[in-house]
């Protein structure tokens, strides 16, 4: 099977960035290709992000034609004989082609090749071991393009093998999967994940974190995180039994996101994904070494006890809003809605996110300053006062304004003295 990428429809090869840093690359007999995920997503029609080039030179050979051709270039990886070129704003990886001397299931000690076969053989999946010459002609060393013709996520070679050096690739099968996959999941890849999947625990959590992260993103997480759960793969990420994982209620979160076309929210699925235990949240919070933010929005789902209804009255939702957060609210309101199996509620919940959407948090009108004025003396009675006029103006919808409110002061300054 053979392809060529169509050069007209593509804007990121035609880009000046990419231009330069290919001519200089290529310039005086040398040879550079793009590799992987830009080849990849191009084939498949897909936005291309991030590109990723491959050539024989050595390290300091890309290095010095770059500068040469007054390219920025950064030795962001030079020990595995990767440099940054940046150009036109746009940041290049560009790896020298390399075979593996020695792994671990973290890391890799490389040599540097001049075999594009040998370059591909050690990358993970065929899909990702395809490169395109500068006119778009696409070079295939391991089968990519028939699996990638048939949404198959296989691994270069012998997955065991593929696993063993690196294990974050247990995960990356999934993530894949969820992303590029049609239909069941590579049985010998399955199979290979669902037997080294010890290997998970010797993962540093920042690696964890990105994949399970990338994972939750795709339009459907389901068909991968049913496998990983059936295969007790999930259970090194959610340490809990197969049968509290709530797939049921990631499946409807996944259903509303796509039928109102928004982007999928990481966190917001993996609170779906889990039952409501605050002690498991902070286990997972910190398995998957999650910022303090994100740390802190999983364990406030994981013990949310606010009451939210598809009819409840804007006023109890913004007194919500204004006491919890438009970000807390907003997804207890879409975990409320994923339990919610009774579609003809859908109008409801959609209505109290509009009302999230547009609402902003109101500022008290009145200050310390203001109770003092009214010749409240310092001291305790200051605060107690503040806290009832803005519990009576809370309890009013926010609707009184600074005259009314100052007329409840005045009155409440007399009783106080009387």
């Amino acid at each position: 099977m053979s392809r060529r990428l169509d050069l007209s429809r593509e804007s990121w090869m035609r880009a000046a960035g990419t231009r330069v840093v290919m001519k200089a690359l290529s310039a005086d007999g040398g040879t550079a290709r793009f590799v992987g995920g830009a080849v990849r997503n191009a084939l498949l029609g897909r936005k291309v992000d991030d590109i990723d080039i491959a050539t024989p030179l050595l390290p300091d050979a890309v290095v010095r034609r770059l500068e040469a051709c007054r390219i920025r270039a950064m030795p962001t990886g030079i020990g595995h004989g990767t440099v940054t070129a940046i150009a036109d704003g746009r940041a290049f990886e560009v790896t020298t082609l390399r075979r593996d001397v020695e792994t671990d299931g973290r890391h890799a000690v490389v040599a540097f090749s001049d075999s594009w076969a040998e370059d591909a053989a050690r990358r993970d999946f065929t899909m990702n071991a395809l490169y395109a010459s500068e006119d778009g002609e696409v070079f295939d060393y391991t089968g990519g393009l028939e699996d990638l013709e048939a949404r198959r996520i296989r691994f270069v070679g012998d997955p065991v093998a593929r696993i063993r050096e690196d294990y974050l690739r247990i995960l990356r099968l999934f993530r894949f999967h969820a992303w590029y996959g049609q239909g069941a999941m590579d049985e010998q890849a399955r199979a290979a994940a669902r037997n080294e999947q010890a290997g998970l625990q010797n993962l540093s959590g920042e690696r964890l974190q990105k994949e399970t992260l990338r994972l939750l993103e795709a339009r459907n997480p389901l068909p991968s995180l049913r496998v990983m759960a059936n295969d007790h793969v999930l259970a090194h990420i959610i340490p809990a039994r197969t049968g509290t994982i709530r797939l049921d209620r990631i499946e409807r979160l996944v259903a509303i996101d796509n039928n109102r076309d928004v982007a999928a929210d990481s966190i917001l699925r993996l609170a779906a994904l889990m039952p409501s235990d605050p002690d498991l949240a902070t286990t997972v919070a910190e398995r998957l070494r999650l910022s303090n933010e994100n740390r802190n929005r999983l364990l406030g789902l994981a013990g949310a006890q606010e009451e939210i209804a598809p009819a409840m009255p804007d006023a109890a939702l913004r007194k919500l809003l204004y006491r919890l957060g438009k970000q807390h609210v907003r997804d207890s309101i879409l975990l409320r809605w994923s339990e919610d199996v009774d579609d003809a509620h859908d109008t409801g919940w959609e209505n109290l996110l509009d009302v999230t959407k547009d609402w902003e948090k109101p500022a008290f009108p009145l200050s310390g300053r203001d109770i003092l004025a009214a010749g409240v003396p310092e001291g305790p009675r200051v605060g107690a006062i503040y806290s009832k006029l803005e519990e009576i103006w809370f309890e009013g919808d926010f609707m009184e304004d600074r005259p009314s409110l100052l007329q409840r002061l005045l009155a409440l300054a007399q009783s106080q003295t009387d």
